[in-house]
């Protein structure tokens, strides 16, 4: 028993966990609107973007959290101008984004003490978080749940038709600007936890295994939210024992979960098809 709970000796680590399951559950609960809304894409974009403005933040010496949410709130506004304007929304995801991550390269490229920062800002360091990390994260996954739970129905109906939406009288523009800023805010507050290059598998994966195990939105959205949080949870307490970068192991660990649920749910449509046709007995 002294062994399973040895690294729960150190501060640094219960620290680490909280922080990444709170993470962990904001990432699926929002996840689930960027997978049903096919939204990947911007929001893997929208991260890579943001890394421009945490390069910035660093080297003007202004505080990561501020840069950075400046930065993000101004590049997914940009984005949805530029769609607004007869630009394809992948094309204005493409130029906002891959324009802020060169600027960020190539800051870093000239100031060359970043190298040891860069590579957290890539890859995440959860380990390495300070309490006043826990209490943004804490603060951010607060007021967007809230949100998220004000606004579900707007949200809802904004989600799977837009047409219907504005119909039902829903402002459409006004729920892509604010799912825009919500998305990243997300990104901002969890980008130290998992990094940019893997920050996107925990918004997508515990969101895709929802889907499979369940067809309701609010059952879906509960069971993404829950297993962001626990694949975090385990996912950050294996890489102590297995010595791995814990971005690295919560990623894995999700995606081999997404491959035993996807095999599952396979299995069990083929014994569904395979099953004979209930015929009802004649009366005797």
């Amino acid at each position: 028993m002294d062994i399973l709970l040895k690294p729960f000796q150190y501060e640094f680590f219960t620290r680490a966990i909280l922080v990444g399951m709170m993470a962990g559950l904001l990432c699926g609960v929002m996840g689930v609107y960027i997978v049903s809304r096919r939204m990947s894409y911007i929001a893997h974009g929208l991260s890579h973007a943001i890394l421009g403005g945490a390069v910035l933040s660093y080297v003007l010496g202004i505080n990561f959290y501020i840069g950075s949410g400046v930065w993000g709130f101004g590049a997914a506004l940009l984005i949805q101008y530029l769609t607004g304007r007869k630009i394809y929304s992948d094309a204005a995801i493409g130029i906002v984004t891959t324009a802020s991550f060169a600027l960020g390269v190539a800051v870093i490229s000239t100031y060359r003490k970043f190298s040891q920062n860069f590579e957290a800002a890539l890859f995440g360091n959860v380990l390495g978080v300070a309490p006043s990390d826990l209490w943004i994260v804490t603060a951010v996954t607060i007021v967007l749940l809230s949100i998220v739970f004000i606004f579900y129905r707007p949200l809802l109906f904004w989600c799977f038709d837009r047409e219907v939406a504005q119909v039902h009288g829903v402002p459409v523009l006004a729920m892509d600007t604010l799912f825009a800023l919500m998305l990243a805010t997300l990104l901002v507050a969890t980008l130290q936890v998992l990094g940019v290059t893997l920050i996107i598998s925990a918004v997508v994966i515990p969101a895709s295994i929802a889907r499979l195990l369940n067809n309701r939105f609010g059952y879906i959205m509960l069971i993404s939210g829950f297993l962001g949080a626990a694949i975090a949870f385990v996912g950050i307490y294996l890489s102590y024992y297995f010595d791995i970068a814990s971005g690295a192991s919560v990623v894995l660990l999700s995606t081999l979960i997404f491959g035993c649920v996807l095999l599952w749910t396979q299995i069990r449509q083929r014994q569904k098809r395979n099953l004979p046709p209930l015929h009802p007995k004649p009366f005797s």
